[in-house]
């Protein structure tokens, strides 16, 4: 792929971030488990329901950017309760912010522009940083790799973030948890992967997946 993303380009993503998500559910859910309440996984695949429910509406194919995104972020954040739905809300309504008016397709740094709305959103909604070992330890990376991806070609952008993300989620096993009620476990929680981490990694992933 090259030249821009489109609108039923963004729905490709949500639908296939759903699906890997969904399927990977359980091993989400036993991550949180270790320093958690143990519902991650299910709280994610609702929230992200909530959210293809939206996209796969049939008015959704004529709508702009800037719109399906902040009907998505209030539809997840109305349907659903919880941090998932929060952040996952607070994601997609930065990322409306960050889009032209109007628009029905946006080349790479729009994509690019849109996704740091994202991270903006996604920070007005925690405090955490990244090595806090939580999804901003998937997302900071994913993003910034974005921002520093040279090309024009929104699916290399897009990988550039998969990438980044991954590594991210991956790095937060040697972590020790310093946010949320996962800080009470102190170093029991290093030795393995956050879970938010490894969900929002898998969401990046899917992103680029379906552009592939």
């Amino acid at each position: 792929m090259t030249g821009k993303l489109t609108i039923p380009d963004f729905q490709k993503m949500i639908q296939q971030a759903l699906s890997n998500v969904t399927a990977r559910a359980g091993e989400f859910s036993e991550l949180d488990a270790v320093i958690g309440d143990g519902d991650h996984g299910e709280a994610i695949v609702t929230a992200l329901n909530a959210i293809a429910k939206v996209s796969n509406a049939d008015d959704a194919a004529g709508k702009d950017f800037k719109t399906l995104l902040g009907d998505m972020g209030f539809g997840v954040m109305m349907e659903t309760s919880g941090s998932t739905s929060t952040l996952l809300g607070g994601l997609l309504l930065g990322m409306s912010d960050a889009v032209p008016a109007a628009a029905k397709e946006l080349d790479a740094a729009q994509v690019k522009a849109m996704f740091k709305g994202g991270l903006e959103g996604v920070q007005k909604n925690t405090k955490a940083m990244p090595g806090d070992k939580t999804m901003m330890d998937a997302l900071y990376p994913a993003v910034t790799a974005m921002q520093e991806c040279a090309s024009d070609d929104v699916e290399e952008v897009l990988k550039a973030g998969a990438e980044a993300a991954q590594k991210g989620a991956e790095a937060t096993v040697q972590m020790k948890a310093n946010f949320g009620r996962a800080r009470n476990y102190g170093e029991k929680s290093v030795g393995h992967a956050d879970s938010g981490a490894s969900s929002w990694a898998c969401m990046f992933g899917a992103f680029a997946q379906a552009l592939a």
